[in-house]
């Protein structure tokens, strides 16, 4: 076939649960505009999607079951069937990525990991290796089996020690151990599942999030700071603040460079996170170096790629689609940029200001308001408010003015 013909080709480009979270509909829309076929898999049924995502895909696949893979592997091999070669197949999910990485392997689709290599993304033991090559320390860990093989490990690190699914979603299933008793308990009561053991680390939570072409090279990215840890949002009920920085420390931006590359992460939106230690730590590091906590070759959840717009004037949309199509994004690195908060409130709790005082005081800088889902409202709180500053002293006050509590 001539070349000229070739390039006229449309590119193929699934999208898995085009629906989740509520603001993916823009993957949709952006991809469309860059000349991509947009074909969607989702278990909802098509009325139920987002009128956005109607508007920018070319068919609705429905599955009974996404987790059923048989039912996914017929969806995408009818799309398969209808429209040629499938490009892409991505979900920007967590949830799904395993998903997504068997059908590739299965389909043939070499834009990103399959079920062969997903483990370096999804294993936290696993990681580490990664983390080594790039270059990064970690804190220390281990994958007891017994209680028996939990103390030897806590002989080495002291108390407490985190410890959590080895491969797992979110923080729901994190827990803190303080003592032996706490040990004891988990051992006891455990199901049946690999779980890590790291020593606990006092630092501040931040994430080096963006986007990388197909050389996994960088071409966006932005910084994120967690103020309260998620495992404490999830296990203690606090409540959930977290803002985009301005700009990025540029430790965190060589760290995180030298990251991707060690995993070899390329066409992705990304999330890894990052401890900056708070004070020294014995055996580990200074006071202000940087950890490896956890890769997630992902989107960043919630409304977190929403924030980063917000922040960076900018529409990551947009320039993850630009990239998948191999041309180089072109947003203005020069526009103006702010610190943008998400903080929200849980119903469960009773707080001196009420969504109208919110709404009505900050009224200029809020962007976005909304009622969150039950799925994630665990990490994220039920209703949330997102607003931009120009400052970080009114970007807190802001944050500590939507969490007061009675």
């Amino acid at each position: 076939m001539p070349k000229e013909k070739e390039e006229n080709i449309m590119k193929n480009f699934i999208l898995v649960s085009p629906n989740f979270p509520v603001t993916y509909w823009q993957f949709a829309r952006a991809l469309k505009d860059v000349g991509f076929r947009v074909l969607a898999i989702a278990d909802c049924g098509y009325n139920d999607l987002h009128e956005e995502v109607k508007r920018s895909i070319t068919e609705f696949y429905h599955v009974d079951n996404m987790n059923n893979y048989d039912d996914m592997f017929r969806a995408v091999a009818y799309f398969s069937y209808k429209y040629g070669h499938i490009d892409f197949i991505e979900s920007n999910n967590e949830h799904w990525l395993r998903m997504d990485s068997r059908l590739r392997l299965d389909f043939n689709i070499t834009t990103g990991k399959t079920i062969n290599e997903i483990d370096m993304y999804q294993s936290k033991s696993l990681e580490k290796k990664y983390y080594q090559k790039a270059k990064v320390k970690t804190a220390r860990w281990a994958l007891p089996k017994d209680s028996t093989e939990a103390f030897k490990f806590i002989g080495e690190v002291g108390y407490p020690v985190i410890v959590k699914p080895d491969i797992g979603v979110g923080a729901s299933s994190t827990t803190k151990l303080k003592n032996s008793e706490d040990v004891i308990n988990f051992f006891n009561n455990k199901d049946d599942v690999v779980y890590i053991m790291e020593e606990y680390i006092d630092g501040e939570l931040i994430s080096f999030d963006g986007i990388t072409n197909d050389k996994a090279e960088v071409v966006f990215y932005s910084n994120e700071v967690f103020t309260t840890p998620i495992m404490d949002i999830v296990n203690e009920n606090k409540d959930t603040v977290y803002y985009s920085n301005k700009e990025c420390p540029k430790d965190l931006y060589e760290a995180g460079k030298r990251t991707l590359k060690a995993f070899n992460a390329y066409n992705r939106y990304f999330h890894l996170e990052f401890f900056r230690l708070k004070e020294d730590k014995e055996g580990l590091g200074k006071k202000g170096e940087l950890l490896g906590l956890e890769t997630n070759m992902r989107a960043p959840g919630g409304f977190t790629p929403d924030l980063i717009n917000f922040s960076k004037s900018v529409n990551t949309y947009e320039i993850f689609a630009d990239t998948m199509m191999n041309r180089y994004p072109t947003y203005n690195n020069s526009y103006e940029k702010f610190y943008c908060v998400y903080a929200s409130q849980r119903y469960v709790n009773s707080y001196m200001h009420n969504r109208e005082d919110i709404l009505n005081k900050y009224r200029n800088n809020i962007v976005m308001h909304d009622i969150m889902p039950l799925n994630i409202a665990d990490d994220m709180g039920n209703e949330s408010f997102v607003a931009k500053f120009k400052t970080i002293e009114e970007a807190f006050e802001f944050s500590n003015y939507v969490i007061e509590r009675n």
